[in-house]
């Protein structure tokens, strides 16, 4: 009775001590980026290698994500209790909420597929630097919070030629619904797995972004599946 009773103390402490956000609500990976219909272009394969430029520009999704992430862990284990959150917790919530893990990750698969890869503050930045492809890098996250134990993870960069024409697009996901971790016969140490879960999943769609991409620059395009573009040419 007591250990039910001291797992139950540490589970409301972990949820109601901790002010964790919610992920934003996702948009176009597209929106603000293009101003204009995006059309096909003729390129039959995303051109890559030592000789090849790569510019990139982040959507606003990996933008909102990282500032969700960085909130995320701020406000682990902050407010009314948080001298008694146990620290593993704590720690397990700061450590799979890392704000670039998907951005750094993703940046160096692409420097081990071209020559040289470059970040743009914006896509006037880009297009006065003129390198050989563009592309959009997309991330999203849901992690962990008091009301739901539903982890997912999206990554995904569309390529363009240098004339902002589709080639194709690499994309990674996964996701997992785990039992609530304030399921009152909890023990810290299953809370601690529970939290550390969300970082795999963070991994795993990552490392079939790494899949598809490797896919993406051996094949043809036209065996590529075309982007949904019903929302290009709506910038905010």
């Amino acid at each position: 009775m007591k250990r039910a009773l001291a797992s139950t103390f540490v589970i409301t402490i972990a949820l109601t001590g901790c002010s964790i956000p919610t992920a934003p609500t996702a948009v176009s990976s597209l929106d603000g980026i293009f101003t204009q219909p995006v059309g096909r272009s003729s390129a039959t394969q995303v051109a890559s290698g030592a000789n090849v430029s790569l510019g990139i520009v982040y959507s606003r999704n990996t933008q909102t994500n990282r500032a969700y992430l960085q909130d995320y862990q701020a406000n682990a284990g902050t407010g009314f209790g948080q001298s008694l959150l146990v620290q593993p917790i704590h720690d397990a919530y700061v450590a799979t909420s890392k704000p670039d893990l998907a951005v750094d990750w993703v940046k160096a698969s692409l420097q081990r597929q071209f020559g040289s890869v470059s970040v743009y503050p914006d896509m006037e930045s880009l297009k006065a630097a003129k390198p050989d492809v563009v592309a959009i890098v997309d991330s999203r996250s849901q992690l962990i919070t008091s009301r739901s134990s539903d982890v997912s993870a999206d990554v995904s960069a569309d390529f363009y030629d240098r004339n902002f024409n589709y080639i194709g697009t690499a994309h990674g996901h996964d996701a997992k619904a785990l039992s609530p971790v304030w399921a009152d016969y909890k023990r810290s140490e299953e809370i601690v797995a529970d939290i550390n879960e969300q970082q795999n999943v963070q991994v795993r769609a990552l490392q079939k972004f790494d899949q598809s991409l490797a896919g993406l620059l051996t094949q043809q395009t036209s065996e590529v599946s075309m982007f949904d573009h019903r929302n290009n040419g709506k910038s905010l």
